[in-house]
């Protein structure tokens, strides 16, 4: 069954209980200066005890609830005493984090019936969101919550930067806050930063001369963190009339720096290393397609357990899998989500070694990998020389429906469809079409 992260559900103060029923702040203290010594402290010395803020205020009265894990603080607590940061969270992609990581349950066996929430208003069947994530609907249980939700949590809880009772602005100026999800493989914005020339000037002399992460992503302390961004989160290049606002917005905050030109001139290149970086996916993608068209891939989708959002179909967008798929589908999902991702970013983060070494390189060899694997999975299913005359029809229907395939999926126009239509009756049976 999955469950509902705890950072969600009920924050360490009240996690241990004292008598049920309603606990105004008077009776929250003794118990949990035993209890949970540390989350009192950390509240004590918080802006929100200077403020007045007590437990109630957050966590309300319903202890019995409280002990259920459903009195959670969500960002929906904070937001009546934090209006502007909640309003630019909620535009940025931090504000679509869970969903952009989450998928829809109810089909999975022992669900948990409060995950609905995340996706409905108490009451309602309408969803909130239609994003929905193949990979996460293949964990189990406890890898869904420690290896995607406590990410991706950054939606619906403030705490997940914050922290849970603390104030303190300090740690979440500090970029190590964002490293423990802004890193691995797919997205190591936090290593390339740290390595980066801005990262050593911060290391040694500090913001005032190293930009960090809040410095050019949440700049003036906003909490939109998709300002001056030109691309998805998936590396595809946002439309001309979109990226070009977001391109003058950063180049806002480089110019606090650097001359404008220079920005742009740098900004530029790297705009040209992600075109160059998607004609290589895209390459290996139509190889993908073109084994499948011809029923080639091994396993082909009809063969394997289901896509959970798609059944037994093909899927080499962003919700590709790494399991339950052939080995050339695989290479391409380390090269879309991984090399692909290291490249880009890596250059818009001014790190040359993730651009080259660590991206680009690996880029180039994934090609060379996923060609190998083709021409493998090809050689398998030539027909000898010798037996070729004998079976023409049986070519012919197999080059047919790889054709219908393709037209069917939109990579060719009918038009084309029907000119390598005539060409293949021809070749394979002499006639002319």
């Amino acid at each position: 069954m999955k469950r509902l992260p705890d950072l969600l559900l009920i924050l360490p103060l009240l996690a241990l209980a004292g008598p049920a029923g309603a606990a105004p702040i008077g009776e929250c203290l003794p118990c949990h200066r035993e209890k949970t010594p540390a989350a009192v402290r950390q509240w004590e010395e918080s802006a929100h005890f200077k403020a007045k803020v007590n437990c109630e205020k957050c966590h309300g009265t319903d202890h019995e609830k409280m002990l259920r894990g459903e009195a959670r603080v969500d960002q929906k607590v904070c937001a009546p005493c934090h209006q502007k940061a909640y309003d630019t969270h909620r535009q940025s992609r931090h504000g679509m984090g869970l969903h952009s990581g989450w998928g829809c349950t109810r089909n999975l066996p022992n669900r948990d019936p409060r995950e609905c929430a995340f996706c409905h208003e108490e009451g309602s069947t309408a969803p909130l969101s239609g994003v929905q994530c193949a990979r996460f609907l293949k964990q189990s249980t406890e890898m869904g919550e420690i290896g995607c939700n406590y990410c991706h949590n950054v939606e619906n809880s403030c705490a997940s930067c914050h922290t849970n009772h603390g104030t303190d602005l300090k740690y979440v100026r500090d970029p190590i806050s964002c490293a423990k999800c802004h890193m691995g493989p797919d997205h190591p914005q936090w290593e390339m930063w740290q390595t980066s020339l801005h990262g050593s000037l911060f290391t040694t002399y500090g913001e005032k001369t190293g930009p960090t992460c809040q410095t050019c992503h949440m700049p003036g302390g906003s909490h939109n963190v998709s300002f001056g961004i030109t691309m998805s989160s998936g590396g595809i290049p946002y439309a001309a009339d979109k990226a070009k606002p977001a391109r003058e917005e950063m180049l806002g905050v480089c110019s606090s720096c650097h001359a404008t030109g220079f920005a742009r001139r740098e900004l530029t290149r790297d705009d040209a290393v992600q075109q160059q970086s998607l004609v290589i996916v895209k390459e290996a993608e139509k190889i993908v397609w073109d084994l499948h068209d011809h029923g080639l891939l091994d396993p082909m989708p009809a063969n394997r357990p289901p896509h959970p959002l798609s059944g037994a179909k093909l899927v080499t967008d962003s919700q590709l899998l790494y399991e339950d798929t052939s080995h050339i589908e695989r290479l391409l999902f380390k090269m879309k989500k991984y090399d692909y991702a290291r490249t880009i970013k890596g250059a818009f983060h001014q790190n040359p070694a993730y651009t080259h070494w660590l991206g680009n390189a690996e880029l180039k060899m994934d090609l060379v990998d996923i060609k190998a694997e083709a021409s493998r999975l090809r050689s398998r299913a030539v027909v000898p020389a010798a037996a070729a005359a004998k079976i023409p029809a049986a070519s012919r229907e197999q080059q047919l429906q790889a054709l219908k395939n393709k037209v069917e999926r939109g990579a060719i126009s009918p038009e084309e469809y029907e000119r390598e239509k005539a060409k293949i009756l021809q070749e394979v049976t002499g006639e002319k079409k």
